[in-house]
This record gives C-alpha cells, structure tokens and sequence, in this order.
C-alpha cells in the first residue's frame, strides 16, 4: 500500500502502519464537500458599464411623486383616516367657536332692537342710536349664517371622514355608506334623527366597545342631539313666523330670532367641544410621561446626603434614548459668605 504521508510503497507484511514514516494507512481517504443544497449557482459576470440609457426621442415617462416602499408591497399608499379627521377639526373647531361668538353677538343687536322698540312707545328715538342698530343687526345677521353654513359644510365633512375612522379602530365596517350621512344631515325630516344616531355609532366605534351592544350616546351626544333638534324646529318656526304681517308680528319676530341666536350659538359651543373629543378619540394616544417628587429630605449635620422619596411609579421611561432620571447626588452647596 502506498503511504499517503510520504508516497513510500509498504510490502504487505508491513502490517496497517508504513514502514518509513510510521504513519497509518487509510484504504479510504474522506473528503468533506458542502452539500448540493447549499451550494449557489455561479453568479454570471457583471456587464461592463456603457453609460446611461440611450432614447432615440425624448422619454415622457417618469417616477410618481411617492414614498418609498418596500419591494413586494404592492397597490399605492392608504390615506391615514385620521390624518383627516385631525386637519378638518382644526380648521372647523375654530369656526364653530366665531359662529358661537357672532351668534351671541346677533343675540344682543336683537334683543337691542327690541329695546329700542319699547322705548320708541315713549318718545322719539335718537337717529344716530337706530342707525347703530340697524347696521348692528345686518351684520351680525349676514355674518353668522355664512359662517353658521360653511361650518356646517366643514362638519358633514368631518362626520363623513370620523365616521370611517371610528369604525377601522374598532376592526368593522361603517353603519352608513357616505351618501347616507349626508343624505341624513341634508334632507328634512331625516336631519332629526340620522345626525345624532352617526354621531352615537362613531363614538360606540371609537371607544371600542362590543359590535352586538346596542350604541348608548353619552350625556354630551344627547345634549347636542337636543339642541340639533330644537333647533332645527325653532329654525322652521321662525321661518313661517316671518310670513305674518303687522306690527306685532314684527315685534315678536325680533325676540324669536334673539332666541334662535341663543340656541344657534349654544348649539355651536357644545358641537366644538363634541368635535374635540371625539378627535382625540379617533386620533392615537399620546401618554407624556412625567415626574412627580413626593418627598426632599434636608442634609443632616454629619454631612450625609439628603433622603428623597420619589414614586416609583410615576417614574418616566427614557425617551429618545436618554434617561430623564435626576442624579442620585445632589448638587452642590453654594460658600459660605462671611459676615
């Protein structure tokens, strides 16, 4: 056999060791190799660089303007719904709140004007006084419905935007399709009773509670639902009362529309904080964490460091990757001024 050491050939007799080097001899000879699973095909040679691309004509092709996305994620990027619902309420809670604010104002030139009504049995008015109310009354009454209307659009708007987004955290589909809520918050008669029920349906979405319990509004929802209603009534009274003709009927049409202005104005306060909250419902939690010292200690006379106690559950977790925990050591004290 011959030695795989130093290739000298044993005789047979030599036995299972060669008899130059002493080593032993192998009949088999093991090679290790990787297997045919893990072994990767030969990548072909990379193409030697030309420069760009070459078009006979000009190319109109091009990127779309969109994020990057992972390969494999297929259809474009999903609007966040409550991205929208965020940026309308900024713009309508706003607006609610200067059509409360001239609605009260309308108020007061009404109920001014019915003063000056009353005073008018008595005695001749000043002109300067009339003139001021008048202009007081048409301003006030041609500002606060155009504002009154496009914060109504603004909130079909949002209704129709909360709606969805209520239902996507609470994992179901929406109750309504969008033409039925604005068929609800348009058409006479049904503009009683779908507004409040959509507005109980998002608010039973957004708090997440169970798909078969029947939606409950709470105290806020049906404090708007009435004042929606009444005022929607007292909106149609006042209406009609305008057809009458005669002096009286002019007279109680001034304290009617003072009191619609009221209502108006009461309606709009309680639909911005509505608003609010149910934002803050749809849009994510924001925890910020904080702080809070129980107790400090005073340093003793033999020097050692003052005893403080703190909370430990009240104690923040690092944000941003860094600890916003005090040092244990306390600051240093400030000389002594001599005398």
């Amino acid at each position: 056999m011959t030695c795989a050491r130093c290739g000298y050939s044993s005789p047979p007799p030599a036995g299972p060791f060669c008899s130059h080097c002493g080593a032993q001899l192998s009949v088999l000879r093991w090679v290790a190799e990787p297997p045919p699973s893990t072994q990767r095909p030969p990548e072909p040679p990379r193409p030697r660089y030309t420069g760009p691309p070459r078009y006979p004509v000009p190319q109109r092709w091009g990127f779309p303007p969109l994020p990057w996305r992972p390969p494999g994620a297929g259809g474009p990027p999903r609007p966040d719904p409550e991205h929208g619902v965020a940026a309308l309420a900024v713009v309508l809670v706003p607006m609610l709140w200067a059509t409360a604010a001239v609605a009260v104002t309308a108020a007061f030139a009404e109920a001014w004007r019915y003063g000056l009504l009353l005073a008018s049995r008595e005695g001749a008015l000043s002109a300067e006084v009339v003139t001021a109310s008048d202009a007081l009354v048409a301003a006030a009454g041609a500002l606060a419905p155009t504002l009154g209307a496009l914060a109504g659009l603004l909130l079909v708007l949002w209704t129709v935007r909360a709606a969805p987004a209520a239902a996507a955290i609470a994992g179901v589909r929406p109750a309504r399709t969008t033409r039925m809520i604005v068929a609800g918050w348009l058409v006479p008669g049904l503009n009683l009773a779908v507004p409040g029920s959509v507005l109980a349906e998002t608010e039973h979405a957004a708090l997440r509670r169970p798909v078969g319990e029947r939606p409950r509004p709470s105290r806020l929802v049906l404090l708007w639902w009435l004042l929606w209603a009444g005022g929607v009534v007292f909106a149609t009274v006042v209406l009609l009362w305008s057809l009458r003709e005669g002096v009286q009927a002019q007279a109680d049409g001034v304290v009617l529309h003072a009191l619609l202005d009221l209502l108006a104005a009461a309606t709009a306060a309680v639909t911005a904080v509505l608003v609010t909250r149910f934002t803050r419902l749809v849009g994510p939690v924001r925890v910020r964490p904080r702080e809070i010292v129980v107790a400090l200690g005073s340093r003793s006379a033999t020097g050692s460091a003052p005893d403080t106690t703190r909370d430990s559950t009240c104690d923040p977790a690092p944000v941003g990757g860094r600890d916003v925990t005090p040092p244990a050591t306390p600051p240093p004290e400030a000389p002594a001024v001599p005398a």
